[in-house]
């Protein structure tokens, strides 16, 4: 017979490849107060939003165009005159401080000549 031999090898295991675990994601849990206050925090932010549209809504609603026309003062006239002819029957007083917004007057006193504009 023939000869047989026997060798004997020594087999490690091989290591498991490594494999990366992408970390488990946390969610966010609150308590009940956590919640409260959450909530809570988003109903002021509504309301605060509500009440400044409303208030930029009305004040779109203010903010009309003032029709205006152009008057030359004459000699002799006026900041008193050129209001009283332009009210009409209504408050000449109104109507001069309306003119002198309308015309940036820091005083009453014109020039003859002076073209000024006026509430239609």
């Amino acid at each position: 017979m023939s000869a047989m031999t026997i060798e004997s090898v020594m087999v490690r295991p091989a290591r498991p490849a490594l494999t990366v675990v992408a970390p488990a994601a946390r969610t966010v849990r609150l308590t009940r107060r956590g919640r409260l206050v959450v909530f809570v925090a988003v109903l002021l932010g509504l309301l605060a939003l509500a009440v400044l549209g409303s208030q930029i809504a009305s004040a779109g609603e203010h903010a009309g165009v003032i029709r205006t026309h152009t008057v030359m003062v004459k000699p002799g006239d006026s900041l008193w005159n050129v209001a009283a002819r332009a009210a009409g029957d209504g408050d000449v007083t109104a109507m001069e401080d309306r003119i002198m917004k309308l015309n940036g007057l820091s005083s009453d006193s014109v020039q003859a000549g002076q073209v000024l504009r006026v509430p239609a």
